[in-house]
């Protein structure tokens, strides 16, 4: 009982934020069952993305200082690997749908396949965590995946409308960089907890702060972007 509990609790912030975010997109919604889909591709890659990850944590070079070490698994293992999953999946299933047809659509999908693998994630945790770490994650790393992907969303969709090649790539390369950035150092600032246990509280006031920071920031690029589709006429 006690987990089937923890595993409920971990997954209604999934359920809360992707209805959130769904809601969002009140201009011109999206196909409920492209949403569905766009989801389970984020909750299945999560298996294929965890292989990768253990695959390239053994080619760390760097594991004679700490911290070099943290700071590869945190923005090369997590950051580059799990957003570049999510913006692969995006460009190779939906990104040239039909149904794609706002800026507003790229934060939408990319923050829905955020949740898929958050989701997956959340479980595995949480199972061997318990209620403590439902609670904790559904506050900060469910949180941390909308967020962070669902900026780089915002430039996907901004490079699906954009007016040359050169200007597609340059517009994705960047929500990604900024994406890679903010996850790393999201993990980067937890793994250090381990290694300074003095000043866990500044590592964890810092967390805060990059999470409000990536929420709000998402939130105008959610305004921006509807503004951009309303100047344009695409809803």
């Amino acid at each position: 009982m006690k987990l089937l509990i923890s595993i409920s609790l971990s997954i209604i912030p999934v359920g809360y934020l992707l209805i959130y975010f769904y809601k969002k997109d009140n201009l011109k919604p999206e196909p409920k069952g492209l949403i569905f889909k766009v989801f389970l591709l984020g909750f299945f890659s999560t298996f294929i993305v965890a292989i990768i990850e253990v695959i390239v944590s053994k080619l760390n070079i760097f594991k004679i200082s700490p911290i070099l070490t943290v700071a590869f698994s945190a923005f090369i293992v997590a950051g580059v690997i799990e957003e570049g999953s999510k913006l692969f999946i995006i460009k190779k299933t939906i990104y040239h749908n039909d149904k794609f047809d706002e800026i507003m659509d790229g934060i939408i999908y990319t923050i829905t396949v955020s949740l898929g693998f958050a989701c997956f994630e959340n479980i595995i945790y949480v199972a061997g965590g318990g209620l403590l770490t439902a609670v904790l994650r559904g506050l900060t790393a469910v949180p941390m995946h909308a967020f962070m992907s669902g900026i780089m969303g915002y430039y996907i969709g901004m490079a699906k409308f954009a007016k040359n090649r050169d200007e597609e790539k340059r517009l994705i390369k960047k929500g990604f960089t900024i994406a890679v950035i903010l996850h790393g150092l999201y993990d980067f600032l937890l793994m250090l907890i381990k290694i300074f246990p003095p000043i866990a509280i500044i590592l964890l006031v810092f967390v805060v702060v990059l999470l409000v920071f990536s929420g709000k920031t998402l939130q105008k690029l959610i305004v921006e972007a509807k503004k951009r589709d309303k100047d344009t006429e695409r809803v």
